[in-house]
């Protein structure tokens, strides 16, 4: 009996019951708030800020660009609009200032005597006399001279006359403290000229300046009184050439021939013989020139140094602001729009960059200035239309790896327009470095303007400092030792150059992660 196997069938199991996957539905609204969210995490502005704040460039960065900003805005209130105009470019209006005077505080670190600047304005007439003829009214201009040096030079200013017949007679006088009194001028008016009606205005649209150390009236009286009241001492032979000295001052004892300042009260006195009691004279001005001036001291024209140099920082903001913002602009947009749309569009724009990115900007802007007349806008703006290329090729090539990631991939899924991709996707990841290449902008435009003053290319109707540095290059100023002219606004035009640079450097981290100090 031969055994049978009986093949046995595998045992299958039951199937699990299993059940369909759930429907997954999308918001677009979520998805694209949860990839601008994710975007946008790395450089939230709070984060940002404090990373910017930690920084030390950061903080002295932003340290000078404050302090920069309130000395503009400070400038802006308190000048003219037409300064540059009616002021720095309108030498009458220094013509009482000493010529290349240096700063006050020079003389302490010298230790050299100087005599400051005097100015006394008088308003009212100390004295009023009735004659025959008229009125005799006296203006008294008190000056106390303490210094061991003579003073360069003594004006009166006669800022406006009024008159309705007859002009006045204007006589000025020197008391001394040792008694003397010295005839310094008699100042002409012109009378009515034909046709003119009354009453007749005289010196408003023009201040008459007087140079009472120049007179030849003060040269006979100053030798008269020194003969009467020091006789057999020797004098200067061509006392003209010292007469602010002489005025001011007693011959030395020794002989020698020099003069030996006079310390004491002076006085100024202005007669004026008028016709009609209703003739009037403006305030009048008296200046003592000294041998320093100001804070800054003055240049060849007697233009206050200082008023020039702070005028200049608004000027530098407004060129490194506007330049840089346009450049950045315009750069970034084509940029972007660049590397995201591709093709023609791509190679065009990349093609226009190649050709003006390799355009000398230096020469063609004298070429410009010179054919089109020198003009700050004009400046300006040829240095917008040659900046951009550079930043264009860069934010190019960012672009170009960022069309291909998942953020810009996902919005494109959802159905997101090409415009809101590079508005909301593209331009936030990119927005850190936009923003750092515009600062490094900044500090290009102002050593671009000042590049041209300095070739004496710039506006004349705007002082800068690079044409304050050209005036002094030009006149050799740094070569007989007018160091106040040059040194001050190369030194700003440093400091604001590196002003910017420190933001730039602060603003590294935020864009890089990677040169973030760990902890």
């Amino acid at each position: 009996m031969s055994d049978e196997i009986s093949p046995e069938h595998p045992r299958i199991a039951p199937g699990v019951a299993t059940q369909p996957p759930p429907a997954i539905v999308v918001d677009r609204g979520t998805v694209e708030a949860t990839v601008e969210s994710e975007a946008t995490a790395d450089s939230s502005p709070p984060s940002a800020l404090r990373l910017f704040l930690t920084s030390g460039s950061g903080r002295a960065g932003l340290a000078l660009f404050a302090l920069m900003l309130l000395v503009s805005l400070w400038v802006l209130l308190t000048y003219p609009l037409n300064f540059g105009s009616a002021r720095w470019s309108n030498p009458a209006y220094w013509a009482n200032n000493p010529r290349n005077a240096p700063p006050i505080w020079s003389s302490v670190l010298s230790g050299q005597a100087a005599v400051p600047q005097t100015v006394v304005d008088v308003a009212q007439p100390a004295e009023t006399k009735t004659i025959p003829a008229g009125e005799v009214r006296l203006y008294q201009a008190p000056i106390a001279f303490t210094y061991d040096r003579a003073p360069t030079s003594l004006i009166l200013t006669l800022n406006g006359l009024t008159f309705e017949s007859r002009a006045p007679a204007i006589l000025v006088s020197l008391i001394r403290p040792d008694g003397g009194q010295i005839r310094l001028a008699s100042v002409p008016v012109r009378g009515p000229r034909p046709g003119e009606t009354a009453p007749y205005r005289r010196f408003y649209d023009v201040p008459e300046r007087i140079p009472l150390a120049n007179q030849q009236t003060a040269v006979d009286a100053i030798s008269r009184f020194y003969a009467e009241q020091y006789p057999g001492a020797t004098v200067p032979r061509n006392i003209k050439s010292v007469l602010a000295a002489a005025l001011f001052g007693v011959p030395a004892s020794d002989g020698s021939g020099r003069i030996d300042p006079l310390h004491g009260d002076y006085r100024v006195d202005v007669q004026v013989v008028v016709a009609n009691p209703e003739d009037e004279l403006a305030p009048l001005q008296v200046t003592l020139g000294g041998t320093v001036f100001g804070i800054m001291g003055t240049d060849g024209l007697g233009r206050n140094l200082w008023q020039g140099l702070l005028y200049g920082f608004p000027v530098a903001l407004l060129i490194a602001t506007l330049t840089a913002l346009l450049s950045t602009l315009i750069g970034a947009s084509l940029g972007i729009l660049s590397g995201f749309a591709g093709g023609a569009t791509d190679s065009i724009i990349q093609r226009a960059s190649d050709i003006i990115s390799n355009v000398p900007t230096l020469p063609l802007l004298i070429f410009i200035v010179s054919i089109l007349g020198r003009h700050l806008w004009l400046i300006m703006l040829v240095l917008v239309a040659f900046s951009w290329p550079g930043l264009t090729i860069l934010v190019r090539s960012m672009v170009l790896q960022l069309r291909e990631g998942q953020l810009v991939e996902a919005a494109r899924a959802m159905g997101a327009s090409r415009s809101r991709i590079m508005r909301k996707h593209v331009f936030p990841q990119v927005a850190p470095f936009i923003v750092a290449q515009m600062i490094f902008f900044a500090p290009g435009a102002i050593l671009a303007e000042a590049s041209l003053s300095f070739l004496g290319l710039g506006d004349p109707s705007i002082p800068t400092w690079g044409q304050m540095l050209e005036a002094g290059f030009r006149t050799g100023a740094l070569y007989v030792g007018y160091w106040w002219w040059v040194l001050p606004p190369g030194i700003l035009i440093v400091i604001t150059a590196l002003a910017f640079m420190l933001l730039a450097l602060a603003l590294e981290p935020v864009v890089d992660p990677r040169l973030r100090r760990s902890g």
